[in-house]
């Protein structure tokens, strides 16, 4: 049956060698991780986990127990400093190891300050990993100050985070307003509403010039020229691909790892899924950065390593957890011409619906999970609703169907 050998202990990796093994696969499989940690959910760092509301083994994808007892060979703390794609071997903790079919989970990395403004300033910290999460929380007490720098959605669940502890919090966007990039004006003042609610100064059209500090940060100079007395900063300003492996293999690089719509890389016997991979997408291309796709593409690609053959066909979803509300998206909004807003259920919550012409393409549903389930339903299928049945509350959402 071969060797299977995937580089990236994340959701993509895990659910990549768990698939194979519950496929039937007889081959050897080997699972490379540069972390410390058995395969974990990230998304719970910056919520549950940061304010000591889950542990780490509640976090861990599989028991750690799950890998020995499915002969799948787990390399933790391990750093691949080599890809030899012609002849089909790794080299890793300073051995080389062979393959038959190599799949690159390698996900992502947050982008970083530059050091000549205070990038590497103690005190300084981005959320990505387990390690990044641990190092700040002792920061995170009653009275100190942050400075946030970008208003994305990992930027506005650390601000959740800090203000729910006491934390007074400034966090700075440079575009015109938070969730520019990835949600429209009327998700982002729900949001901008909600964050002032809670007492965070929300600082739009403003960026950061500098931080400043002698080994570590102590305050902050904003574009607009105003200066800040901080006690910690977190860097929230969006994550990278990690192709470096990739580009050693000679895969070719298009916003991410390029893969066809098996999951193959333009190098025989290389693979890719989760947020460092590219696929095909209703006439493009696309990578996109959620739980969901990792899990399903790398699950796609452990079938068709085993020869199944099949296309992955992407179902966009993502959330996102604020204070009390639940953020949940279906769908992607790109293209988009006009909202739709329907009130929910309880004062104040709301879902917004895009739509590119009379066609549906997303949903955000603040605390609105009906709406979320009725909108995912409808765009896998095609469907699309009439605009005034949407907005009116009267219009139960099941009639939507």
């Amino acid at each position: 049956m071969g060797h299977v050998v995937v580089i990236g202990a994340g959701q993509a990796g895990s659910s990549c060698v768990a698939k194979l093994r519950n496929s039937g696969f007889e081959g050897e499989i080997t699972l490379i991780g540069a972390e410390t940690a058995p395969p974990y959910q990230r998304p719970p760092l910056s919520k549950g986990y940061l304010l000591g509301e889950m542990t780490l083994e509640r976090m861990y994808l599989r028991p750690e127990s799950f890998y020995s007892e499915n002969n799948i060979e787990l390399m933790l703390g391990a750093e691949v400093t080599g890809v030899d794609a012609r002849a089909k071997t790794i080299t890793v903790g300073g051995r080389e190891l062979a393959y038959d079919d190599l799949v690159l989970t390698t996900g992502s990395s947050p982008r970083r300050l530059p050091s000549a403004i205070g990038g590497d300033l103690g005190g300084v910290y981005t959320v990505r990993t387990l390690n990044d999460v641990e190092a700040m929380e002792p920061e995170f007490a009653d009275g100190k100050r942050v400075l946030i720098i970008g208003g994305g959605y990992i930027g506005l669940e650390a601000a959740a985070v800090a203000a729910k502890k006491g934390v007074t919090v400034t966090l700075v966007e440079m575009a015109d307003r938070i969730l520019q990039r990835v949600a429209a004006p009327e998700t982002s003042d729900f949001f901008r509403a909600l964050h002032k609610a809670h007492g965070v100064e929300v600082l739009e059209g403003v960026g950061l010039n500098r931080l400043i500090g002698e080994e570590r940060v102590s305050g902050a100079v904003l574009s607009d020229g105003r200066e800040l007395d901080v006690d910690f900063a977190i860097v929230g300003v969006g994550i990278v691909p990690e192709i470096g492996l990739a580009e050693m293999a000679g895969c070719t690089i298009d916003n991410g790892i390029s893969t066809d719509a098996q999951g193959r890389t333009s190098v025989d016997g290389i693979w890719s899924a989760g947020d460092c991979a590219s696929f095909p997408y209703r006439g493009g291309r696309i990578r996109l950065e959620s739980v969901p796709n990792a899990i399903d593409q790398a699950e796609v690609v452990a079938e068709n390593i085993m020869g199944a053959g099949k296309e992955y066909v992407a179902k966009p979803w993502f959330w996102s957890d604020q204070y009390d509300v639940k953020l949940q998206i279906a769908g992607l909004n790109a293209g988009y011409d006009a909202v739709v807003t329907r009130p929910g259920d309880k004062d104040g919550d709301a879902s917004f619906w895009y739509y590119k012409g009379d066609e549906l393409l997303a949903v955000d549903a603040a605390n609105e999970p009906r709406a979320y389930m009725v909108g995912k339903r409808l765009i896998e299928a095609g469907k699309s609703p009439d605009k005034a049945a949407v907005a009116d509350p009267a219009v139960a959402l099941k009639t939507l169907l």
